[in-house]
């Protein structure tokens, strides 16, 4: 199994929850196990009730002694956070735990590889409009990384070819709205996210709106799962990821917004809800 393959086999939230479930208890009746056990429990929460909840083990988590544990706990945070719509309060509590553990507790680089934790902090500060500050070079150069990939994305081209074995390019689509989504059958909050991509492709359709959902899984797996859904947006094969690594792709649900020109004005790393996904259209000239 490659590299690629290996990181994309968990949703952002598994990894998450991964993360969690691995972290080091000593006692039960610490803190660090009353956190443990809220983030393990987090996704179980009424929608209601997790910016509440997320907030509060941000507070708790930016308490607790400087060290390793502190920020697994932040960074598994941040990856479940992001699920749902959060608002920008919600983000920016994250957002500042994960920054406080970092600075505490910096994580040394392995080659030219960028640590995982200034990734998800760039990726906060960004892609969610929230503020983060940290005097590190390696969070620098997270964000200057992802900036460089969002110019690769917009200059990408592609050719997949759908379920009827139709062949779909990219730049053959300038002058349409086009939305990328990066999805797969085992994901949980891909699954979550597939009725708001549906409805938006319906009701925006006529004018000139086109959802490419993509999968690198095999196309008989992809068409026994959506079976009899009712799922209108052409979903194309990716064999071998080849489009996934084009578009840098390292977690799922994915999704980009072109505009009719091939400017990339939107993006979104976890699951959209309809409001997040109307206000990036909100950047192109589709009228509601």
């Amino acid at each position: 199994m490659s590299e690629r393959q290996t990181r994309t086999i968990l949703c952002r939230a598994f990894v998450a929850f991964t993360l969690a479930a691995a972290l080091p208890v000593n006692c039960v009746a610490s803190p660090q196990s009353k956190i443990n056990d809220q983030l393990k429990n987090l996704r179980d929460l009424p929608a209601a009730q997790r910016p509440a909840a997320t907030v509060k083990l941000a507070l708790d988590i930016r308490a607790l002694p400087a060290g390793q544990q502190k920020l697994q706990f932040a960074d598994a945070l941040r990856h479940l956070a992001t699920e749902g719509g959060p608002s920008r309060e919600t983000l920016q509590a994250v957002a500042d735990t994960l920054a406080k553990a970092l600075a505490e507790t910096p994580v040394p680089a392995k080659g030219d590889r960028i640590p995982m934790p200034y990734l998800d902090l760039a990726e906060l500060a960004h892609y969610e409009d929230v503020t983060a500050t940290l005097d590190d070079p390696l969070y620098a150069k997270a964000l200057k990384q992802l900036a460089d990939q969002d110019t690769e994305v917009e200059k990408a081209d592609f050719t997949l070819k759908d379920l009827h074995n139709k062949p779909v390019t990219l730049s053959q689509l300038r002058g349409k709205i086009v939305i990328v989504n990066f999805w797969a059958t085992w994901c949980p909050p891909c699954r979550t996210e597939m009725p708001t991509l549906d409805t938006v492709y319906t009701r925006f359709q006529s004018q000139d709106l086109v959802v490419l959902s993509i999968t690198d899984e095999d196309s008989v797996k992809v068409s026994s799962f959506l079976g009899g859904s009712g799922y209108h947006p052409p979903v194309l094969i990716d064999p071998g990821g080849k489009v996934h690594k084009l578009f840098h792709i390292d977690g799922i649900p994915r999704t980009f917004v072109f505009n009719r020109e091939g400017k990339l004005v939107g993006q979104s790393i976890d699951d959209c809800t309809p409001q997040q996904l109307l206000t990036m259209l909100q950047k192109t000239d589709l009228h509601n």
